[in-house]
């Protein structure tokens, strides 16, 4: 791995490099029994990390516990409760945990130890090297609810932005507000407790203003067609400012930031009015442009939430033994990472786009013994989006005795996978899906990407899981783009089936669609299906399968266009999936070729066939 310091140059240099992989790469090479590399990764990473026998506690370094009050927040994307918070002038232990990791680090290791009790953090615990932070049973921490504690403290001091810190949002690079917990090209970190009463509380959905808004409003308006569940954006009203609409602050055109572009290039990037300038819309518009990372400025001012707890170019990275609540956004998001393991953690944050884990760019990663209650998807594996490919593929990878409830997927690749992903291992998995008659999961094994997001998806092996409530027996779906053979409101991608290849995710979502994906060899084997009553019908999902393979009328770059194949080389064998609502029609398959059906019950029926379409 690099170093801190050439990490940080070539993160602030770089412009965005083209997309590896994709039909170009040579298709990596599958052994007779690809769980036997599962075994290995988990071998090799089953080895803990080491640290120095010294304790630093925060109270050491003059942390003081907070005295707790009730308000009435969001607990979710639709209800509201009234929680603990910290109580106003509560002492403030930001700096007392930096300086106790900084004495650590400078000692040459050891463990910071927070005590039980309440505390009130109001800015980052960034690790060091060596360090590892440990909560013990009991301890509490409440971050600051207020976007402003984490523009105080980052290394780029970037004006009426405030101080910021590199990180990645949603697979595109920028300067932005710090998450609650970060590390940047540190080596042998831990973030620990001593079980799941050692709580990280990230507020998401505690109001900041007198209007109500939270982090959470700053999501804006739901785009989900039809959803069961999640239907309302905490605090958001018509009318405000969030980071789906057009940010005054953005410039009014690309040519003001990106003046070497060609007018076909500038008006293909920004695409039809004014949404283009929208904070999620306008970061990567600055990917596709070529804008440096030091130019792509938010922070104060901006919509853009930060992840829970992110590290960035680290090495020997170990989560374990905590609960993590009501983050901003992801909850646990590690890039371009090497020998990263999270296990026996408890995600659990039903806010918007509080994803339980998302590995990006990541190499040697293990998820054990976990459980995730998300509001979006549990497990999300990423690897950049647009130009931001520069870390190469996420793989070798094992999830495996985790148990999912609610969430959109369970077990997910994408939709940010521009840089590709491979070699990734799940098994022995309950989706519990406890939550199925108001929260529902809305699918178990989910694929997401676009002629945008491109990439590939190779060597993706699934066993042994078990989802004894099903998924959500309703149809959700995304609008489709004008002239595509996929007409609006009739492909359940978005929920409702229980493997579902989404390879035409939110297309409208972007402007540039010049990236087809690729996805070849994926085996599924041994998913066994619940029924749950609904509407006195005992059934298990709204389909069982929805693959939808890459969208060729999406396209909309130079010509000739690149070739756009076809999912290839999908098995799935000795699975019982219930009894589908949609039971005339259990598949769907667009643009698939060869999938294999081996011992397959569906609604009673037995599949051994091979499909295409």
């Amino acid at each position: 791995m690099q170093n801190v310091n050439q990490a940080r140059r070539t993160l602030i240099k770089a412009t965005g490099l083209a997309a590896a992989g994709g039909a170009s790469l040579a298709q990596a090479a599958t052994a007779p029994d690809p769980w036997l590399e599962a075994e290995a990764i988990v071998k090799r990473l089953s080895r803990r990390p080491s640290f120095r026998k010294q304790d630093f506690p925060i109270t050491k370094f003059g942390a003081k516990t907070c005295q707790l009050m009730k308000v009435k927040a969001w607990i979710s994307h639709d209800n509201q409760e009234t929680i603990a918070t910290a109580a106003p002038n509560s002492p403030d232990c930001y700096q007392a945990i930096a300086s106790a990791i900084k004495a650590c680090h400078a000692a040459g290791g050891g463990r910071v130890l927070i005590p039980a009790g309440n505390w009130y953090c109001a800015g980052p615990i960034v690790l060091l090297s060596n360090v590892n932070v440990h909560l013990e049973k009991g301890a509490h921490i409440y971050f600051s609810n207020k976007p402003e504690d984490y523009a105080k403290y980052g290394d780029f001091d970037c004006g009426r932005n405030g101080k910021l810190v590199i990180s990645r949002w949603q697979s595109n690079d920028c300067l932005n507000f710090s998450p609650m917990v970060y590390a940047y090209g540190q080596d042998n970190i831990a973030l620990t407790g001593d079980d799941w009463t050692s709580i990280l509380n990230g507020q998401g959905g505690v109001p900041f203003s007198a209007e109500g808004d939270c982090w959470w409003t700053w999501k804006g308006r739901n785009r989900t067609l039809n959803p069961a569940s999640q239907a309302n954006t905490p605090g958001y009203k018509e009318g405000k400012i969030s980071q789906r609409d057009p940010n005054p602050l953005n410039p009014k055109s690309l040519a003001e930031v990106a003046p070497n572009l060609t007018e076909e290039e500038r008006l293909l990037i920004q695409g039809e009015g004014q949404r283009w300038r929208a904070d999620e819309q306008y970061l990567p518009a600055l990917s596709e442009a070529g804008v440096p990372t030091a130019k792509r400025v938010f922070g104060l001012g901006h919509y853009l939430r930060p992840p829970m707890i992110q590290f960035i170019s680290c090495t020997n990275v170990l989560m374990e033994g905590y609960q993590v609540m009501h983050t901003p956004f992801w909850q646990h998001h590690p890039v371009h990472c090497r020998n990263v393991v999270i296990r026996k953690v408890h995600a659990n944050s039903a806010g918007p786009n509080s994803d339980g884990f998302d590995p990006e760019a990541c190499d040697q990663v293990l998820v054990e013994g976990c459980t995730f209650d998300t509001g979006d998807d549990c497990i999300a594996i990423k690897a950049g989006k647009d130009l931001d490919t520069q870390y190469g593929p996420s793989q070798n990878i094992v999830i495996q005795d985790c148990i999912m409830q609610s969430g959109h997927g369970a077990v997910t690749l994408g939709s940010e996978m521009a840089g590709g992903i491979q070699n990734v291992y799940a098994q022995n998995l309950l989706f519990e899906n406890i939550h199925w008659k108001t929260d529902p999961l809305n699918t178990a094994i989910r694929l997401k990407t676009n002629m945008n997001r491109g990439g590939y998806l190779r060597n993706f092996y699934v066993r042994n899981v078990k989802i004894p409530n099903g998924v959500q027996t309703t149809p959700s779906f995304y609008a489709s783009l004008p002239g595509s053979p996929i007409a609006s409101r009739t492909v359940a991608t978005a929920a409702g089936a229980v493997v579902t290849f989404d390879c035409d995710y939110t297309p409208t979502a972007d402007t540039v669609r010049t990236r087809p994906p690729m996805v070849d060899n994926v085996q599924i084997s041994n998913i066994t299906v619940g029924n749950v009553d609904s509407r006195g019908r005992q059934v298990s999902c709204f389909q069982a399968i929805v693959i939808l393979g890459p969208v060729a009328s999406d396209y909309n770059g130079p010509q000739p266009m690149p070739q756009v194949l076809p999912v290839t080389n999908v098995t799935i064998s000795d699975c019982d999936f219930g009894t589908p609502v949609n039971a005339e029609q259990p598949f769907y398959l667009y643009n698939v070729k060869g999938l294999k059906l081996d011992r397959v019950r569906v609604g009673g029926k037995d599949y051994s066939t091979t499909l295409s379409a």
